[in-house]
């Protein structure tokens, strides 16, 4: 648990707690609402067969960002899951979404 905290700049067990909890209820809330949505825009399973389940990992990931923020907030997390998904962001080479 403590390497885990110095990794990512925290101090207490509760904080790293918390943060494991959002990502927990993040991961779980962006697949659930990824059926909706699939359904909202017509992806099915039968009309796309084995691409199906790329399509809606890819439907999942910008789900998933906002939700970790947006779910991070309501935590009392922001200032962390923002630093985090900027960081994340930045490795995925989409840092010219944001000033430095």
């Amino acid at each position: 648990m403590n390497k885990l905290k110095q990794r990512w700049g925290i101090t207490s067990n509760f904080q790293a707690i918390i943060i494991l909890i959002v990502f927990a209820i993040t991961g779980s809330a962006s697949a659930w609402l990824s059926k909706p949505f699939c359904v909202w825009l017509g992806i099915t399973k039968e009309d796309f067969g084995g691409w199906f389940t790329l399509i809606r990992l890819l439907i999942i990931f910008p789900i998933y960002q906002v939700l970790l923020v947006a779910i991070g907030t309501i935590f009392g997390q922001f200032k962390f899951f923002w630093s985090f998904e900027k960081k994340m962001l930045k490795n995925m080479g989409l840092g010219f979404l944001f000033k430095d």
